[in-house]
């Protein structure tokens, strides 16, 4: 039985990882849960898998998580960063699943790897912003970063069996988001609530943003330079409004592997927590008789300049994918309170990163400083 902690339990991909689990009975054991603020659904999470330990994001969360606990409930309660970063270093974890949204994910990776435990890492942020230092660090520890977005998971699959330097190509397919067809008269004209309509998969509200601004699209390709140690004119982003192709390869002999299947996150979540095996799960199946056209179309940058600016980022690198992170972060969530225009997100992200002066090979130190310092820079330009 495998033993796992699940960081960011309450949220889109946390509850995913736990229907897996809960659809593997003997499969796993959760000995660890970690969430931000939504201490009922913790409580309900708790009361059902029975975990050894537990953590918020907010100490005031913990008396209300408390009330709701079974009187039988016997586990270890924590709070904030260091509450995440010791359930990622709990001695009984075999596997632990960083699914927090953000730069919170970054302290319990780097944690969850000194210790010496394997990673399902469904964090972008993470590889974005500190890629080089969390490969270096599974290196040096012989640990597995095991990748549970959907599009790396298709390229881990496709190379499965494979030696890197075979690989000509990534192809990272994208949906387009919910305003691919959309002109730019239109997009000036987006809501929030347009923008939260996702047309093929089911996240959280800041990565449903970043789908539509093709800014999650841009944070893959950092990712998987770092995931599978690839220049960034080996990776190619195409649009496939079907979402069925997750993901390709091509080899150097011109062959192409893809992964397809239909859209459900708990596929590439249970393959990253059984590898190498592959078991029955609760994901659908494909209808080959019933699939739509399959299409593919270039990504429009001039409409969705997000995409250039983590290309940009990336190539620039040292601190200045932690900048892009930041300010994106910043931009999208003062769009989520409607205090900036859907254009307003790449234009505040391109700003900070106009005024950023980059510093080569950061320590996490620097990088974090980074972080912070383009926060509030896209701060003052919100306020104008």
């Amino acid at each position: 039985m495998k033993r796992v902690v699940v960081l960011g339990s309450t949220g889109s991909i946390g509850t995913q990882t736990l229907d897996v689990i809960r659809n593997l009975p003997g499969e796993f054991e959760v000995v660890g849960l970690g969430a931000g603020r939504n201490s009922r659904l913790l409580a309900e999470q708790i009361n059902e898998f029975q975990p050894r330990a537990a953590a918020l994001a907010e100490q005031e969360d913990l008396s209300r998580l408390k009330r709701e606990l079974s009187p039988q409930d016997k586990l270890d309660l924590d709070w904030g960063i260091e509450g995440m970063k010791n359930l990622a270093a709990m001695p009984e974890a075999d596997l632990v699943v960083i699914a927090v949204t953000g730069v919170a994910g970054i302290h319990p990776t780097f944690t969850a790897l000194s210790a010496g435990k394997n990673v399902a890492l469904a964090n972008k942020e993470t590889l974005v912003a500190a890629g080089q230092l969390v490969m270096d660090l599974a290196t040096r520890k012989s640990k597995a970063l095991l990748p549970v977005d959907s599009e790396h998971s298709a390229v881990w699959q496709c190379l499965y069996g494979y030696s890197f330097d075979q690989l000509e190509k990534i192809i990272l397919t994208a949906s387009g988001g919910p305003f691919r067809s959309a002109n730019s008269v239109d997009l000036e004209k987006v809501t929030v609530e347009m923008a939260l309509k996702h047309p093929n998969w089911n996240m959280g509200s800041k990565i449903t943003i970043d789908s539509a601004t093709l800014m999650n699209k841009g944070l893959e390709v950092i990712e998987a330079k770092w995931l599978f140690g690839v220049d960034y004119a080996q990776i190619d982003v195409v649009v496939h409004p079907q979402s069925i192709i997750h993901s390709a390869v091509e080899f150097k002999d011109g062959s192409v592997i893809a992964q397809m299947g239909l859209p459900d996150m708990r596929l590439p979540i249970q393959y990253a927590l059984t590898f190498p095996q592959r078991v029955p799960g609760p994901a659908p199946r494909l209808d080959w008789t019933k699939l739509p056209k399959l299409t593919f179309e270039a990504p429009d940058t001039s409409k969705f300049p997000s995409l250039l600016l983590a290309y940009e980022a990336g190539k620039t690198g040292g601190t200045m994918p932690a900048v892009l992170n930041a300010a994106n972060e910043t931009a999208v969530y003062a769009f989520l309170q409607k205090r900036i225009t859907f254009l307003g997100i790449p234009t505040v992200v391109e700003k900070v990163m106009e005024k950023h002066a980059s510093i080569n090979n950061p320590d996490l130190g620097e990088i974090m400083e980074a972080d912070l310092w383009a926060r509030a820079t896209a701060g003052e330009f919100l306020r104008f």
